[in-house]
């Protein structure tokens, strides 16, 4: 396995008619959650990944897992869980830059994960560990399950990725600044944005932010700048890797589940930081041409032919 991932997909309603729910007669319903975004984009880009989570023992569940086993993701690690039901969400895309969510998660399936979940041996023969800050914001027992395997993963040279993605509906300020802190000084690999590295640490500076994140404690750490692309830092470099212009965005989430698909195959293929960061742009300006959280995650000939086509278009400037 290369990359092992842990949190709750759900099933995702978007209306049909308009953008508004309050008017929506008709609803199509697709999947969705963090993790398993980022485990599909990395299929999809030829890695072996395997999800961790719970679903319930209904239609949604059932539906839920046969997708993303569809997907190509291992899905041995996912338990259904009898007592509690899939989480659901309702998605109002209204403009490329106005997209609303609520959320029906309270008390699912996923909500119940344990430690006692976790096979250490799954995680400790992975290379990479992906995790974000939604899954230990569900309940006390998933911020222990999310501690636990990333004590597994340390314990067996497995890379820690964190991807912050700060959902502050799901818990307190207070307590999100400080799990989300306790989670990047054990991560190798932190993701953040920008508005989260102001978040954790009240700078908006990304060169400052970076510094931060490595005194922190990660070994390498890579600031989302929006359009503008981002930064990555280590102790020895630092360097801008500009984004990818898009003529219209289309549906912006699952646009940072991509990017992070992307960190973590280039890392996976050992290509350099530039290069590294470069795919990520790219999947993340791919992801937002298509509606859906992850539709628009390309495969490893379309993000090919992407970079190769931007390549010619630079030369020809």
């Amino acid at each position: 396995m290369d990359v092992v991932t842990i949190g709750e997909s759900m099933a995702v309603f978007s209306p049909e008619s308009t953008p508004l729910m309050r008017y929506a007669a008709t609803y199509s319903r697709k999947f969705g959650g963090a993790e398993s975004n980022v485990a599909i984009g990395l299929t999809r880009l030829g890695h072996q990944v395997g999800w961790i989570s719970k679903v319930g023992n209904d239609e949604l569940g059932k539906g839920l897992l046969s997708f993303i086993r569809g997907e190509g993701v291992n899905v041995d690690q996912v338990k259904v869980d009898a007592s509690a039901p899939t989480g659901l969400y309702f998605k109002e895309v209204r403009s490329a830059s106005n997209v609303r969510v609520e959320y029906y998660r309270k008390g699912s399936a996923a909500s119940q994960l344990t430690p006692n979940d976790l096979n250490e041996d799954y995680i400790a023969g992975a290379q990479f560990l992906h995790i974000t800050g939604i899954t230990p914001a569900l309940s006390e027992s998933c911020y222990e399950t999310i501690m636990h395997s990333i004590s597994i993963a340390k314990e067996n040279g497995v890379k820690v990725v964190f991807d912050p993605n700060l959902r502050k509906k799901l818990w307190s300020e207070e307590r999100a600044r400080q799990v989300l802190l306790e989670i990047a000084a054990k991560s190798d690999v932190v993701l953040p944005g920008v508005a989260e590295g102001e978040f954790m640490f009240g700078e908006q500076d990304p060169e400052k932010l970076g510094e931060l994140f490595l005194n922190y404690g990660a070994s390498l750490v890579i600031i989302k700048v929006g359009a503008k692309g981002a930064y990555y830092f280590t102790k020895e470099e630092q360097q801008l890797v500009p984004g990818f212009p898009v003529d219209q965005v289309i549906d912006p989430v699952g646009a940072g589940d991509g990017f992070a698909a992307g960190v973590i195959s280039g890392l996976l293929d050992q290509l350099s930081l530039y290069e590294v960061v470069e795919r990520a742009n790219a999947v993340g300006a791919l992801a937002t041409q298509i509606p859906g959280d992850f539709e628009g995650l390309p495969t490893r000939e379309e993000i090919d032919q992407f970079l190769n086509a931007t390549d010619v278009e630079d030369i020809n400037r």
